[in-house]
């Protein structure tokens, strides 16, 4: 064990002296106001009764002013003697440190400097921190810090508290959108038999009652559609996911996926429905439609285009896939334009649908800064989606991209159980060639499909992705509450 500082011995010291006052660790304490409300309150106001974490601490003579905070707010608390008695005073002095707990009762007022203050006229210790907080001045600033003890970057850093209270009421308010559209909130399965519902490596475990072999979903999607099998209409989910693939600033191997489907719906009028959730959802978080992300201004109030991905392609490096339609073709025009791009396998092995994804993620993508919504997939990106009638080498597919980042993947789903057959047996030899991305077969899947399903269009957005892009955050884990890290000391070999 870390030894123990200075402050943490003494602070460990005062539990004994508090034990004689009070119980360091109590029960409970009876606010009648959080601390968001208390700051608007007008002076004159009594019996306000707030409880916090002091976070910044001024002791004087006679006099001692803290503020105290929780994730919504903060409030400044002023302690008299001449209110709380001398005694009871020279144990707030004697006990109290920064990061400790504290429940207070008194009337508001404002100091002549304009700070709502609670006049306190009494005050009950609610925990102490043995651990002292961070220098106020400079909060906890190493990156890494923030995600390992995300409880001390909480209480240090606004930013944080406020980028976090903004995911969960922009996560509400996309609840409350599909819940006012007759969308059922259902539940589907973590761990189930056959990985399915989205491109993608997964977990492996293993079920020790029942003996078999599991998997860590990757997506809802198949049992979403279950449900839709079963007579649900509208359904959705917030669902955790994991993909055991590479990290990087802009992909975790778990995070949240909300993911809905509407049964008679095809992909066009999912294109709408997301276009008016995302604007009401968008103009209740911020307020306006207006929303400035790093140093650009985006105006989600337009209508947002559609753009298919040939457009692209012969607008950003005159490429036409159309022409270039094997991947033989298209690596050769990459090659005539020296044009690389990065791929976790051997280029050769993947296919061509897959090449055209990568090659407009390298050269189109990052200029999409405006919300743009891509159409006309190759079927090969697409194995659950359904094939366009003119066209069937594309499939009725749209991404929303904004500010560079696909923020919702849509299709007008597959719903022929033969053709998914045929798709899946597809899928299913690329894996076993070695494609750890393709899936497998899933037959009780095709199963639930021969019941018979109705048209269906089904969305899936990434919560931590949508939230990174509307913050401007660098990194997506700044929008996980509790990242999964290496272990400190994982590199060092355990001796026997």
């Amino acid at each position: 064990m870390q030894e123990r500082t200075e402050q943490e011995i003494v602070r460990r010291e005062k539990i004994d002296t508090i034990r004689e006052y009070c119980n360091p660790y109590p029960e409970r304490f009876e606010s009648n106001y959080e601390i968001k409300d208390a700051k608007n309150l007008e002076d004159g106001t009594a019996n306000v009764k707030v409880a916090g974490r002091i976070v910044l601490m001024r002791k004087m003579g006679k006099l001692s002013f803290l503020t105290i905070q929780d994730i919504e707010g903060r409030i400044q608390v002023s302690i008299k003697v001449d209110m709380v008695g001398e005694e009871n005073y020279q144990f707030f002095k004697e006990n109290f440190d920064l990061g400790d707990f504290i429940g207070v009762t008194g009337e508001v007022f404002t100091t002549h400097t304009g700070e709502k203050t609670i006049r306190v006229d009494e005050f009950v210790f609610l925990g102490k921190a043995l651990r002292p907080l961070p220098e106020k001045f400079h909060g906890l600033t190493d990156i890494e810090a923030c995600y390992r003890n995300r409880y001390v970057d909480l209480i240090m850093n606004e930013d944080t508290r406020s980028r976090f209270l903004l995911k969960y009421e922009f996560i509400k308010q996309v609840r409350r959108y599909l819940e006012d559209k007759h969308y059922i909130e259902i539940e589907t399965p973590v761990l189930i038999n056959k990985p399915s519902g989205a491109l993608a490596k997964p977990f492996k475990s293993h079920h020790n009652a029942l003996d078999i072999d599991v998997y860590l979903r990757i997506a809802p999607e198949t049992y979403l559609k279950r449900a839709i099998v079963g007579g649900f209409t509208k359904v959705f989910e917030f669902a955790r996911c994991f993909r055991n693939e590479g990290m990087d600033t802009t992909h975790l191997q778990d995070f949240t996926m909300l993911e809905a489907y509407c049964s008679y719906y095809n992909y066009r009028d999912t294109m709408s429905l997301i276009e008016d959730m995302l604007k009401t959802v968008i103009g209740k978080v911020y307020g306006s439609l207006m929303v400035k992300i790093g140093d650009k201004e985006i105006d989600f109030s337009k209508k947002w285009e559609a753009v298919s991905f040939r457009e692209l392609l012969i607008k950003y490096v005159d490429i036409d896939i159309r022409v270039a339609n094997t991947k033989e073709l298209l690596l050769k025009a990459m090659a005539e334009k020296n044009i690389a791009v990065e791929s976790e396998e051997d280029i050769n092995s993947i296919g061509f649908g897959k090449l055209v994804d990568l090659l407009y993620k390298k050269v189109a993508r990052p200029y999409m800064i405006e919300p743009v919504f891509l159409i006309e997939h190759p079927i090969e990106l697409s194995p659950l989606a359904r094939a366009n009638d003119e066209n069937p080498s594309l499939t009725d597919r749209f991404q929303l991209v904004i500010n560079g980042a696909e923020i919702v993947n849509a299709y007008s789903e597959l719903v022929d159980p033969q053709e998914q057959l045929k798709r899946l047996e597809e899928q299913a030899k690329l894996n076993a060639g070695g494609d750890e991305e393709a899936m497998v077969m899933d037959t009780d899947y095709i199963e639930a499909m021969e019941y018979g399903m109705p048209p269906i269009s089904g969305w899936g957005m990434g919560i931590d992705r949508v939230i990174q892009v509307l913050t401007n955050t660098s990194n997506i884990r700044d929008n996980v509450l509790f990242p999964l890290m290496k272990p400190i000391g994982k590199e060092e070999k355990e001796e026997v």
